[in-house]
């Protein structure tokens, strides 16, 4: 089958930090989807994106698409950045992996997440919305996480122990993202993530814990994702948590998925207290494919290599589709 890889865009800027991860992660699910016997084609998600796929992969006489698109593309401009490829590819009827439009911007409003997933019994920390800083904080209690509503990666992501502190980040959050701040308890005590992969039947992946260690700052920062950090948190998959918290993550885990209209795959990143209580940070329905991250390294434990991972991904998205999967050899 034709597969279209969409990345992003290159953009002249200054701020090219993490791209060379992101270029390789491309590049490897390529190689994946080569290896399965696909013709592949690398593509930008930008303005030309449907001429290009339409001379890659025409249209039959029917009418019905010749590929798919294995989306990567995260989206540039606006709130609602990662509405816009999959947008183009449901214009265009074209099949693609991951999320709907309303699926991908629910993924990247972190408000809305969090009450969506409230209405169905989810827990998540208590927060507001501010634009301030000098807002109520209502019945919050310090320490506070303050993050921009919009952005991924733990860009802008703040931890504050007094007013101060909390109106200095709020201004900061407003004025390098113009976005609303997003003012969240911190859950003090271990950070898990749950990697999912289905969707009638979701598969629940070994669960990975970011250990860390004697570290001070115990939470995830952009400077973590993009392996800056001087001690950077260890991964350890499976986690080393007891049957019954397995089973609520796994069920939180899948709940959250759905609440949000999840899509073939998806990590749900969580704070489990000092009491043993899960609490849902957010949702992430494109994780990094990167096989140093999260989501590949809990696969790798739960059996998949790298490229029955990639195409395990393409066949869960044909089959929503075409109500069947592409015929392949033993997927693990």
């Amino acid at each position: 089958m034709r597969v279209a890889v969409v990345n992003e865009p290159v953009i002249t800027s200054s701020d090219q930090s993490g791209r060379a991860i992101y270029d390789a992660t491309v590049h490897s699910v390529m190689a994946a989807l080569q290896e399965s016997g696909h013709e592949t084609l690398l593509c930008a998600g930008d303005k030309e994106l449907l001429t290009t796929l339409e001379r890659f992969m025409p249209a039959d006489p029917q009418g019905r698409p010749s590929g798919m698109v294995f989306n990567m593309a995260y989206g540039s401009k606006g709130e609602w950045r990662c509405s816009q490829v999959p947008t183009i590819l449901e214009i265009a009827g074209i099949p693609y992996t991951g999320p709907s439009p309303l699926g991908a911007a629910l993924e990247l409003d972190k408000v809305i997440t969090k009450k969506l997933i409230r209405e169905e019994g989810v827990p998540t920390p208590n927060f507001r919305v501010m634009r301030t800083g000098i807002e109520s904080i209502g019945d919050l209690r310090f320490p506070l996480i303050v993050k921009p509503r919009h952005e991924c990666v733990s860009l802008g992501l703040q931890l504050v122990q007094d007013a101060n502190r909390l109106k200095q980040a709020v201004e900061e959050t407003v004025t390098n993202y113009s976005q609303d701040a997003l003012v969240e308890e911190y859950i003090e005590g271990r950070e898990i993530c749950v990697a999912l992969l289905g969707n009638e039947e979701v598969e629940v992946l070994p669960p990975v814990e970011h250990d860390f260690g004697d570290r001070e700052i115990r939470v995830i920062t952009w400077e973590d994702k993009y392996h800056r950090s001087i001690v950077e948190p260890r991964k350890i998959c499976p986690a080393q948590i007891g049957n019954d918290l397995a089973t609520r993550l796994r069920d939180i885990s899948v709940a959250t998925f759905r609440a949000c209209l999840g899509r073939d795959y998806a990590r749900v990143d969580f704070r489990i207290d000092r009491s043993g209580h899960p609490f849902v940070l957010e949702i992430n329905f494109s994780p990094s494919l990167h096989n140093t991250h999260s989501y590949v390294r809990a696969a790798m434990t739960g059996g998949y290599s790298f490229a029955t991972l990639t195409n395990r991904i393409l066949d869960l998205a044909h089959n929503r589709y075409f109500g069947a999967g592409l015929a392949r050899p033993n997927m693990r």
